[in-house]
């Protein structure tokens, strides 16, 4: 199971979250695009679609775009949160990967780093 964590920061929140290329191992096909959606299944068991892109010259770093930021908002992700990416065996096509998605919130005590809390995403109707 691959693993990718990474602090957010102002530009993940509102733009787009970069993803390190080593994180798909192998590269994920984009069949002649620069573009591919990629779904993953977050703590609660949503199933969230991002457009994962990657620049068409130099180098090809992956970034979620479209969908990213719908997600950082129903999470009301703030700086300093953490988002891990996990990937996974699919049970039923093993060729295709499952992605799971987590987010983490620090928390602090007197100013002091005590460790990570899953982020529950408040309840809308």
């Amino acid at each position: 199971m691959a693993e990718f964590s990474k602090l957010l920061t102002k530009t993940d929140i509102h733009k787009r979250l970069s993803l390190p290329t080593k994180f798909f191992k192998p590269p994920p096909s984009f069949k002649g695009s620069h573009v591919q959606d990629l779904q993953a299944i977050d703590e609660s068991g949503l199933v969230w679609s991002f457009q994962c892109s990657t620049r068409k010259k130099g180098h090809p770093k992956p970034v979620l775009s479209k969908g990213w930021l719908a997600f950082a908002r129903h999470k009301e992700l703030k700086n300093g949160d953490r988002v891990k990416f996990l990937k996974e065996k699919h049970q039923i096509v093993p060729a295709t990967p499952l992605y799971r998605i987590e987010t983490e919130r620090e928390i602090k005590i007197f100013g002091v780093i005590f460790g990570y809390s899953p982020i529950v995403a408040p309840f809308h109707e």
